[in-house]
């Protein structure tokens, strides 16, 4: 099954236009930014309502602060969380580009997108620490990057927040969350991050902003702000590029 997806998620990548500064990411129309304007408008113009808490879009507007049913009744260790976009076409070929196609210089591109998204939440509480997802070991070596920290560090300077690129590690390899069953995804990830012990007086009394290119049960991002948390973070703030929609 994961060859299969490793296939498909190649045969896309492949018919993507290359994400040059002098094209569109997405269609690959000549110009200066690497995403035109009617790209820009057609994919990124959309911003629903969402849970405050865990970024999922609700069905209905109102209070911008307001969690979704999933939240208020099982309330995750993270506090808020900011997406640029939900994880749909194109925007997933997107993300595929970077993670699997070595597309670095999308990297910018999403942190710009993030950094809109920041600045159109008008009561947004800063960070004042940003982190980046880590890989384990063995992805990292085969992949050669990790895409969460190549976002990170372009946001970092967007949004003149300071980054610290090993404030949390890996104590284990993982297998993808994606392939997994929603159910065998907690235990999966149980346990699986670490503050090195240099890292701790980083954290104590910081908001911590976790960044990442996707978020979809949010498993992943709530045990590592439960790690934050217990080593003193008081606020951790997903930013997160796209987020997978609740089927």
């Amino acid at each position: 099954m994961l060859y299969r997806f490793l296939d498909w998620t190649r045969h896309f990548i492949r018919q993507l236009p290359a994400a040059l500064p002098s094209s569109c990411a997405l269609c690959g129309v000549s110009g200066a930014d690497s995403l035109c304007g009617d790209c820009n408008t057609r994919f990124f113009n959309q911003h629903p309502h969402r849970c405050a808490q865990c970024a999922s879009p609700l069905a209905f507007a109102s209070d911008k602060a307001e969690r979704c049913g999933n939240c208020l009744s099982n309330p995750p260790a993270f506090d808020a969380t900011i997406v640029a976009s939900d994880y749909i076409a194109p925007i997933d070929q997107l993300v595929l580009a970077l993670k699997f196609g070595n597309r670095l210089a999308l990297a910018p591109l999403f942190a710009h997108k993030l950094r809109d998204a920041i600045l159109r939440e008008a009561a947004f509480t800063m960070p004042t620490l940003l982190a980046a997802v880590p890989l384990g070991e063995k992805r990292l070596a085969e992949r050669g990057f990790n895409q969460a920290l190549e976002i990170a560090k372009p946001l970092s300077r967007a949004i003149a927040i300071p980054l610290a690129p090993q404030l949390i590690e890996r104590t284990r390899d993982t297998l993808m969350q994606a392939m997994l069953p929603t159910a065998e995804r907690h235990r999966n990830i149980r346990h699986a991050f670490a503050l090195p012990a240099n890292a701790v007086k980083f954290v104590r009394g910081q908001h911590v902003g976790l960044v990442d290119d996707v978020m979809t049960t949010g498993e992943t991002m709530n045990e590592i702000a439960a790690t934050l948390k217990r080593h003193g973070a008081i606020r951790v703030t997903n930013l997160v590029f796209a987020r997978t929609p609740h089927k």
